[in-house]
């Protein structure tokens, strides 16, 4: 016994034509744009280590100050940098620094701060909608108990 044609010649199945061009045009916009959002959900992770990172080298670097006023300037110097060491371009850059520890008498544990906040560059995504992503880190350094501030 052998099953029936499927198909006998000189008939086809003209329902079907061009749908594969149709589920195409249907699925395209949709890998595009989980493509997009991995491409996104990448640069913001290498930002905020990149942003971490000259974070703490801007804390280090003031840290290492004698005084509140060279240890703004250092620390804006080192998170420069450190931002174009990484290849990191942030929109705007701004680097807040902490440096009430200047004023604890020597003998007493006392830190100095860096934040950094970055907004990162997003727009060339074709992401619906989108603006900006901005990565915000703090960096923490000892300042050395028994020098003279």
């Amino acid at each position: 016994m052998t099953a029936p044609p499927l198909f006998k010649r000189g008939l086809h199945r003209t329902g079907e034509k061009g749908s594969v061009a149709l589920e195409w045009v249907i699925i395209a916009p949709g890998v595009l744009l989980v493509m997009a959002v991995l491409a996104l959900a990448g640069r913001v992770i290498l930002a905020s280590g990149a942003v971490e990172q000259a974070a703490a080298d801007a804390a280090r670097a003031a840290s290492l100050a004698r005084h509140p006023a060279a240890a703004v300037s250092e620390a804006q110097s080192a998170a420069a940098m450190s931002l174009q060491g990484q290849g990191l371009e942030c929109l705007s850059t701004s680097v807040d620094v902490d440096t009430s520890g200047f004023a604890v008498p020597a003998g007493q544990h006392a830190t100095v701060s860096v934040t950094i906040t970055c907004p990162i560059k997003v727009s060339d995504l074709p992401i619906p909608g989108l603006s900006s992503r901005t990565a915000v880190k703090t960096g923490v350094s000892p300042i050395d108990t028994y020098r003279q501030r």
